[in-house]
């Protein structure tokens, strides 16, 4: 009877590269859409979609659309990434 084959370490996949951050929040944010639509139902789902997690351009976006000042946009994303991007 013989014994099947260990496989050699050339035949096995190379582990995959850890995800940067970016890329991390990038899935996020993919995962969070929804939220998002529901916490700023003013922005389009294509301008969601355009974002990939930047909150910088998100808070801007914010600002503009609900007319409040930049430092009251940039603490609701803030507030969304660390409930749903954290």
């Amino acid at each position: 009877m013989t014994q099947p084959l260990e496989p050699t370490p050339a035949a096995m996949p190379a582990p995959a590269d850890p995800p940067s951050g970016r890329e991390r929040t990038k899935a996020r944010w993919k995962q969070s859409l929804g939220a998002a639509k529901l916490a700023w139902g003013k922005l389009t789902d294509d301008e969601l979609l355009q974002m990939e997690g930047r909150a910088d351009k998100l808070a801007g976006l914010v600002q503009e659309r609900y007319f409040i000042t930049r430092d009251a946009a940039v603490q609701q994303v803030k507030r969304f990434y660390a409930t749903y991007l954290s």
